[in-house]
Order: C-alpha cells, then structure tokens, then sequence
C-alpha cells in the first residue's frame, strides 16, 4: 500500500519534454509513456508505467515502476529515491534518456512574471510560459491596440485598434482605458485607469500582460486551456432541494466531455454553474488556473455557449446571419472586411461554404446547429459549451455534429456537451454522468462506463438511477480507482476556497448604444422582409379592414353608422398592431438571452422592435383609415377637425392607438413563457378593446368600470375621434355624452397625450419583463 501524502512537503515544478506540471504534496504523479500519466514522456526507451513521485515524511521521492530502462539520479539507477528542488531524473538512459528537472514554484510577488491571482501557473497552459516579453521604455507611455501604429500591437477582433495605455509614473505604473469597446481588466476587473503592480494581470482580448521589472509579459489564450471544477453546490427551497451536490472533476487542454444523466439530474444547473450565467452557491470553477466567477467579467467572452434552439433569425441567409452578429460581437471600430474575413473563416471551418447563401430555416437539423456554433466561434471563445446539440437528430445526423464537435476539440478548444444521446459518446475524450440529486455517479473514459455500472444497455442503467433508489452511485464511484485516478491524479489545480463576488456583472458593449440599435434594426428589418407570410398578412390586413370600414360607412358618418364606424377602426387599429408585437419578444428569447449575455443593450433591443413594428404599424393605421374613410363626409362641425383636417385628426389617433396597441403586444409577448398563447390572448385583448372602447356601454361616472377602462388604449382613441367628429351631435345619448368625447381641442388633446402615457408604460413594463429572462449574474 502507498504510503499518505504528506502535506508539509513543499510544491515542486516538474519541466520534462517540454512541458511543466506544479506538483502537489497531497497527491501521486505518475510518469510513463501512458497518456493517462501526469508526467508523459513519448522516448520508446521509457516504459508505459515508468515511475511514481509522492511525498512521504516530509520530503518527495521518487519510485521505479518495475521500468525496463531504469530510473537515474546522478548517474545511477535507483528503485527509490528522495528528490527535491534541483534534482535531475532521468528516464530510459543515465546519459541521455528524457530528463525531469525539479524546481520549487515561486513565490505569488515574486519578480518571476507570474500572475498573483493565479496560485499555479505552470499548471496551466495560458501562464505555463510568455508568448513574448516587451521591454518598457522608461518615462513613456505605451498604447496597446490592434492597430499597427500602437507600441504594442495586438493581433485580435476582440481588441480596439486604439484600446488601452500603460503609463510610466511617479508611483510606478498605471493602466488607462481608451475608451475601448470590449474593456481593459485588471485582475478580472473593468478598469477605466488604475496603478499596477508586479504580479497583477492585465486583460486585454485574448491576452494578458503581467508586469515584471521595466519588461512587460504577454501570454495569450490560444484555446488550449483547462477546466477544475471544484466542489459545485446548488440548493433552492432555502437549501431544502439540492441540485448540485459538490460536484467536482477536471477538464483537460483540447478536451471533449460528454455529460448525461437522467432528467432531473442537474445536467442544466452545472452548465449554467460552469458557463457563469448562475453561479454555483458553493465552489469553484478554474478557467485554466483563474477563477471564473471572480474574473467573469473578462474570462465571459471567451465563453461559447450553443443552447438548444437556434440563436440566430433562420429567416436570413447562413452569412448574412453571421455577419449581423459579427457586428454585435465585435468592437465598433472593426472594418467591414475584417469581420467579413473572420465570418468567412467560420463558415470554412463548419464545413458550411455551399450553404453560406441559404436561408438558414431551410438548412437540415445538422446544418443549422453547425451554423449556430459558427456563431460562438466568431470571438474564438477556448470554452465551448452545447446544451442537447443532437436533440431531435436522426443517429446519423447525431454521429456528425458529434465529429464535427471531436474536430472542434481537437483543433485547440474545450469543448463540453450536455446530451440525452448516448449513440456518440466513444468519440468523447471523458463521459460525466450525473445520478439525480446532482450527484457524480461516474467520471472518466466513456467505454468503460457502463461496465463500471454493471450493464451492457445505457437504457438499463438509466433505468436504475430511477428505480434503484437506495444505491449509493456517488460513495460506490467515490471509493473506485477511476475516482483516484481521473479526478484525485488528474486536476492540476489544488483545492482553493472560492474569492468570487456574487454581485451582478454588468454586460461589456462591443458597440456604441446607438450602433447597437443601427445593427438590431437593419437586422430585424432584413429577418422580417424576408418571411413572406409577415409581408403578405401585413401587406392583406389593413386593406381589408379599411374595406371593412369602408362598407360600413357608406358615403357618411350619420346616427347609424358613426359608431360602428369608429369602433371598426378602432378593433382593425388594435388588431394591426398588437398581431405585429405579440409573438416578437417570446419567439426571440433564446436569441436574446445569448446575447445579452454577451454585451447586448436590453434598451437598444427594446428600441430596435419599437422602431421597426412601429414604422410599420402606423404605416398600416394610415392605409386602414385612408381605404375606410377617403371620400366620405366624416360630418364634423363644419367639415374640420379641431386642430387639423378632420380626416387627418381621425388618422393620427387611428396610427397613434395602433402604435399603442403594439406596445401593448410587445407587452404580452414579454410577459408569456411560451409562444402558442399568444393568438388566445390577442383574441382577449381585441374583445376587451370593444368592450371598454366607450361606445358599446355607459363607462363615465360607473366606479370601477370607468378606472378600468382608463388602461384601456381604444378608450382614448375612440373618444379622440368622438371629440373630432362631435359624436354627441350625430348620436345624442347617455353613453356619447361621455365628457372624454367632446368637442373641444384640449379634450382630444388629453386623448391623445394618454395613448402617448400608455406607451411609454408599455414599454417600460416590457424592458422591467426582459430582465427575468436574462442571466441571473447579470441582473441589476
């Protein structure tokens, strides 16, 4: 039996073939040519199981495993050893066999450019070593950016051409914001200008500088990065259900995991614990040695997320789809050609260049979920994460966005996927499979699982998570070697308490607000001209409401028709506008969601559809009263209105009350979770427009009926048009002696400035409703 670590001996750094592994006294590292070791080593000379590191009293040694070459130290061969800092292993040959160099780690303020909020950096792949260093002139300032005429030149979309300064000081030096798009962080931090200090991390895009001496050091995040998750727990009820119930594993550099679990099991809380979007409630998750709930605010855009329905308007073609988002993703000040480069670059790198001019809903299931993850790599994000990507795909549609995903992995990202399919899963680097409670019922090589769990089906052992209650599946996997040896052995970060604040994170806006808005309406724009059913009933439904109207009316508005007639545009103004709103925010919330998530303005969102529906609703409100009304004697008070033409005032409170209505349907649509109740409550809301318009029944002076009716937008656009044609004159009566009705210009007035009042509470309702759907870490 292997003797217990032992805590009080000191890290060591392990440099052997190129790489560096940060040894932990509390565990045992193996070296060999198995590429399960910690410590892999490719010379033939070395054996598959070669040799052991560990710690026993106090101090590291070093074991052979029985290798067929031998171990060295000092030109010797050893069965056992003690090493420590300074100590020279070889593997194979005493004279030239592989060679393990061990070093102690330094210390986090060290001048050794290694980041302070990193405890293990050579544990990383990020941190392990500097992409480059740059001298730092003395008394000068350094501006960083994308551009060519910066100091310091940073080849990334994701950087300003312009985007931050390192400024040489009295005190030192301090790093100031440019006004970039995407931000300056400093240790995780936004910053607009702050001092630095060796050790701290300087984000910039996909890179980091740490300061060292009058040298600055860059390492880039290249994608080859590494996931500890770390003790993961979240509770609801006030603690009484848990969902998560400490969960932890590694992720290795160019990994592909698979989660599974039965439904109930926790599958969609460890990804929104482990992308940030709701942070776990204890524990820690390690983006490549940082912690990501402290430095979300910077490490979230090299976050990709793929949900389960589509992220982007299937109306529009593959490139054209990618290139709105583009905008959105990039900072303002990205040429046209370069974000037109990189899209093109996605759309070669998903296989999709023969369908890069086709709408998207035309697309296979395969296809379009491959155009959605085109979308997250336009930001070259080194964690990709997919919730159910097969869903709904025939097996071999399933084999090939799996393989696509593999390829994704192995071309430098990490990858993890939440699925129900289990058809794919020996192209997966890990398997996690999750028992309900959020349990860990078995992490580590995916053929391996379903003898671990003693069946030869996946359906039988699903089976058993449900009706074998009584088994312990987290404790039997806990006291398994698989346990040791691809969780205990594998995490290259020690335990560490978590440092995140749980406050909200405000979101970092690639764009200005109003280039923001310019791309969401030109978007919107473009997704709603190209559904041909939107541009054919928009186009249909005003004329046959005005022609509805019209035939009502006759050739004038007298004691018979005059009610009808307002009511009939008032029902064809409310269903013009809210059948344009109602279904827009709920048919496009997962597209929102994502991104939000990413840096979009809920504000400019909201605006964008204001714009759009509202353009063209009222464009609809004026064709519907001009077809109904031109030509006919509206009989007002000597053939005017009170302030302009009678047929004009009639059209402004016809377009303002349809532009209210949408309001009122952008309303509904944010307030509802599912699209299919939209057409009942449109339905409702028509029939509540008739009955509270003012003309079917006596509302003023009946308490609570008459307060009820002032919520109601046809109540004050009837009563404008009641005002203009004098109603009361044509059909006298208790219900058209209505004060709202009369004919006086501060009356029809007040009318309208509550439609206006109306819509603005419309609308602040409807961006006060977006915020529940947005994620929870974002919310303020």
């Amino acid at each position: 039996m292997a003797k217990r670590p032992d805590a009080t001996a000191p890290e060591l750094l392990v440099e052997a073939d190129g790489g560096s592994v940060v040894m932990d006294p509390h565990r045992t590292y193996h070296v060999g040519r198995d590429p399960a070791s910690e410590v892999v080593l490719t010379d033939a000379r070395v054996s598959w199981h070669h040799a052991v590191l560990r710690t026993t009293d106090g101090h590291w040694m070093i074991e052979d495993a029985h290798s067929t070459n031998g171990t060295y130290t000092d030109g010797r061969r050893v069965d056992h050893c003690d090493v420590g800092p300074g100590s020279v292993i070889r593997f194979g040959s005493p004279a030239d066999g592989p060679c393990a160099v061990l070093s102690g780690t330094p210390g986090p303020r060290q001048e050794s450019g290694r980041p302070s909020s990193v405890p293990h950096p050579s544990g990383t792949h990020t941190f392990r070593r500097p992409s480059a260093v740059r001298p730092l002139p003395a008394a000068r300032t350094t501006r960083i950016g994308r551009a060519p005429d910066n100091d310091l030149v940073v080849d990334d979309l994701a950087v300003s051409r312009r985007h931050a300064e390192l400024r040489a000081g009295p005190d030192g030096y301090e790093i100031a914001d440019l006004g970039s798009h995407n931000g300056t962080y400093l240790n995780g931090q936004p910053v607009t200008r702050a001092l630095v200090i060796p050790g701290d991390i300087i984000g910039i895009g996909h890179s980091a500088f740490v300061l060292v001496g009058e040298e600055l050091q860059e390492f880039i995040d290249t994608g080859e990065v590494s996931l500890d998750v770390q003790d993961l727990a979240v509770t609801v009820d006030r603690g009484r259900r848990t969902l998560l119930d400490h969960v932890s594993f590694p992720v290795g550099e160019k990994s592909l995991l698979a989660v599974v679990g039965p439904s109930g099991a926790g599958k969609s809380t460890l990804l929104n614990a482990l992308t940030g979007l709701r942070p776990a409630d204890e524990g820690t998750v390690l983006y490549d040695g940082r912690d990501l709930y402290r430095d979300y605010a910077e490490l979230r855009r090299r976050i990709g997320l793929v949900p389960q329905d589509d992220i982007l308007h299937t109306q529009l073609t593959v490139r054209r789809a990618l290139g709105y988002a583009a905008r959105l993703r990039f900072p303002e000040d990205t040429a046209k050609a370069e974000r037109q480069a990189r899209v093109d670059e996605v759309i070669r790198e998903l296989g999709l260049t023969e369908r890069a001019g086709q709408a998207i809903h035309s697309l296979s299931g395969g296809q379009r979920k491959r155009v959605n993850v085109a979308l997250e790599l336009l930001t070259k994000p080194s964690l990709l994460f997919l919730d159910e990507p097969t869903s709904g795909l025939d097996p071999g549609m399933d084999r090939s966005v799996m393989h696509t995903l593999r390829g994704l992995a192995d071309d430098g990202r990490t990858v993890i996927v939440v699925t129900h399919s289990v058809l794919s899963l020996d192209v997966c680097d890990r398997l996690l499979v999750l028992a309900p409670g959020g349990k860990i019922a078995y992490y580590g090589p995916p053929d391996e699982a379903l003898a671990f769990f003693g069946f030869a089906q996946w359906p039988e052992a699903f089976e058993a998570f449900e009706t074998d209650i009584a088994r312990d599946w987290a404790g039997q996997y806990r006291a398994s070697p698989l346990h040791r040896r691809c969780i205990s052995a594998d995490s290259r970060q020690p335990r560490q308490a978590p440092e995140a604040p749980r406050g909200s994170v405000a979101a970092p806006k690639a764009q200005s607000w109003g280039g923001q808005l310019r791309t969401l309406v030109q978007r919107y724009a473009a997704a709603l001209s190209a559904d041909r059913t939107f541009l054919i009933v928009m186009v249909a439904l005003p004329f046959v409401m005005g022609a509805m109207t019209r035939a009502l009316a006759g050739s004038a508005l007298t004691r018979d028709t005059a009610p009808q007639t307002l009511l009939i545009l008032c029902v064809g103004a409310v269903l013009t506008g809210a059948a344009n709103a109602v279904r827009e925010l709920v048919k496009e919330r997962t597209i929102y969601q994502r991104e939000r998530a990413v840096g979009l303005s809920r504000s400019a969102y909201v605006m964008s559809k204001v714009l759009v529906l509202g353009t063209v609703t009222v464009v609809q409100a004026v064709v519907l009263t001009t077809v109904g009304l031109f030509g006919v004697d509206v009989n007002s008070p000597g053939g005017k209105g009170l302030l302009v033409p009678s047929l004009a005032e009639i059209t402004l409170a016809v377009a303002l009350l349809a532009f209210t209505a949408m309001m009122l349907g952008l309303f509904v649509s944010a307030l509802v979770r599912k699209e299919e109740v939209t057409m009942p409550l449109l339905v409702l809301l028509a029939i509540v427009q008739v009955v509270f318009c003012g003309v079917q029944l006596k509302l003023h002076g009946v308490a609570g009926l008459e307060q009820l009716s002032w919520l109601v937008p046809s109540r004050w656009a009837l009563a404008a048009m009641a005002g203009t044609v004098d109603l009361h004159r044509i059909v006298p009566g208790d219900v058209t002696a209505d004060p709202l009705f009369q004919h006086r210009p501060v009356v029809w007035l007040l009318d309208m400035g509550l439609l206006i009042v109306l819509s603005a509470l419309f609308g602040f309702l409807v961006t006060r409703l977006l915020r529940r759907h947005e994620p929870e870490i974002m919310r303020k």
